[in-house]
């Protein structure tokens, strides 16, 4: 037995009990947005000796109209002293609005620096980055025949061979799960955790509208639905939290066609200024929809939560999984307004500054086209509430990114996996008709197909996959 006191514990000591230290090389250098002109020139030099001196695949310059786009985006990685090793650059892949489809290029690095310092590898980690934090959700490269191994390595895929410059290349993309990632995060666990309530009749919506955004109320033309807010943007917003929370019910009863005859509510709030915020908001949002509030329950002194109920009526609802195969799909959104503070890049708030006939405008929308399948963007995004109605029609979707509308400003990535306050996708054979929604946008943007999942169609032809099977895991209504 070692008695502790006596031992003197050197390197060797603790190498013989854990073994050898492993010493993890720090890079020398950092990749950064190249900002300064001296930057920029510096890595055009770099691109120059690279691929017209050493490669030949330019005669005299490779500067092209990438170079002179202002949305071009370079990435220099430079030591310690500011001294540029190497660069790339990345663009938006079309002209005038940016589609969220991006294309990286001329990765260079200085010859004197290619001595396995992953600097290369390093600037292309960076550009995917910077691509998907631009809202990207296609980005590709063309890259030379030699570099495909290091790019597969790093997780890119392969889509062609290429000729560029006389000289073999491969084009590639890479793989953006963001959309993915929601869906996952906010709907992919619901198959399993409402498991138990299948066994009854008539559960989550009965026939041919389960999963639905409301529930027929049986023997009636009764319509619920029942929506949370998540608890800290209650604690954090609190008169927001009660806006959104007649408005995400209003959304569910719109989609199915009903038309709103009250609200109940639960409150809870550790103090009486939360509760009088979270009140006066969904008081407002009461009076803009003129839908009252019933009744309900409210506690003091507990963690901040709300939960609101709506109830609806209509003899004949729309549901979800209403689609068929070919069905166009159409959005209808409102895409006036701006990010609501706080939270850019995940909810946009068009409802608050809209006046009564504009809401009634809009909430009567569905009930007044009568389309085979509805259902209203919920926090899985377009993307994903797109893949829930194409799932409970027992389908899949593809859409047209060009054709979605979108407010000015935002990007694509954003768009897509937000929460746009009034967004409506219906379903319905092509040509049919689309009742006008008063300040609300209607564009025909995608259709239902055979393959689960959704896929982007973008303007050179291609698809891309962003959900790649089902969203809830409930299956067709």
């Amino acid at each position: 037995m070692w008695d502790s006191r006596s031992i003197t514990a050197s390197a060797t000591d603790f190498s013989v009990l854990t073994g050898p230290t492993v010493a993890k090389a720090v890079p020398d250098f950092l990749v950064v947005r190249a900002e300064s002109r001296l930057h920029v020139e510096a890595y055009r030099k770099i691109r120059e000796q690279t691929f017209v001196a050493e490669q030949a695949l330019f005669r005299e310059s490779d500067h092209d109209d990438v170079d002179d786009d202002p949305r071009t985006v370079i990435l220099v990685a430079v030591d310690p002293g500011g001294d540029v090793l190497g660069g790339v650059r990345l663009s938006p892949s079309t002209d005038g609005s940016d589609l969220g489809w991006w294309h990286g290029g001329r990765l260079a690095v200085s010859g004197h620096q290619r001595n396995g310092r992953g600097i290369g590898t390093a600037l292309v980690r960076a550009a995917c980055a910077c691509a998907e934090s631009a809202g990207a959700l296609r980005f590709d490269a063309t890259v030379q025949s030699r570099n495909e191994t290091m790019f597969t390595r790093l997780g890119w895929l392969r889509i062609s061979d290429v000729v560029v410059a006389d000289a073999p290349h491969v084009r590639m993309t890479w793989p953006i799960s963001r959309v993915e990632r929601l869906v996952r995060a906010t709907k992919s666990s619901l198959a399993e955790a409402l498991a138990p309530f299948r066994a009854q009749d008539g559960a989550l919506g009965g026939a041919g509208f389960r999963g639905d955004d409301g529930a027929p109320v049986p023997g009636s033309d009764l319509i619920a639905a029942c929506d949370a807010i998540l608890p800290a943007m209650v604690q954090r917003d609190p008169e927001w939290a009660g806006w959104c929370a007649a408005l995400v019910n209003l959304n569910d009863l719109s989609a199915m066609g009903a038309a709103a005859i009250g609200l109940l509510d639960a409150v809870g709030a550790p103090n009486t200024s939360i509760l009088n915020k979270v009140i006066r908001g969904l008081a407002h949002a009461a009076a803009a929809w003129e839908v009252p509030v019933l009744g309900g329950h409210t506690q003091l002194g507990v963690p901040a939560a709300l939960s609101v109920t709506a109830l609806g009526r209509t003899p004949h609802p729309v549901p979800a999984g209403g689609g068929r195969l070919g069905d166009g799909l159409t959005l209808t959104v409102d895409t006036g307004g701006r990010w609501r503070p706080g939270y850019t890049g995940q909810q946009w708030d068009s409802t608050s500054t809209r006046n009564r006939t504009e809401l009634q405008e809009m909430t009567t929308f569905v009930a007044r086209t009568r389309p085979a399948a509805a259902k209203d963007i919920s926090m899985a995004g377009i993307a994903g509430t797109v893949g829930m109605l194409a799932e409970a029609s027992g389908l899949g979707a593809e859409l047209d990114v060009a054709a979605i509308p979108r407010p000015a400003g935002t990007s694509v990535g954003d768009w897509l996996t937000c929460f746009p306050g009034f967004a409506m996708v219906t379903a319905d054979r092509p040509g049919s008709a689309v009742a006008p929604a008063g300040p609300a946008t209607t564009s025909l943007c995608g259709q239902l197909t055979h393959t689960a999942g959704v896929s982007l169609r973008w303007p050179d032809g291609a698809t891309t996959r962003v959900i790649d099977s089902t969203v809830t895991g409930l299956g067709r209504a």
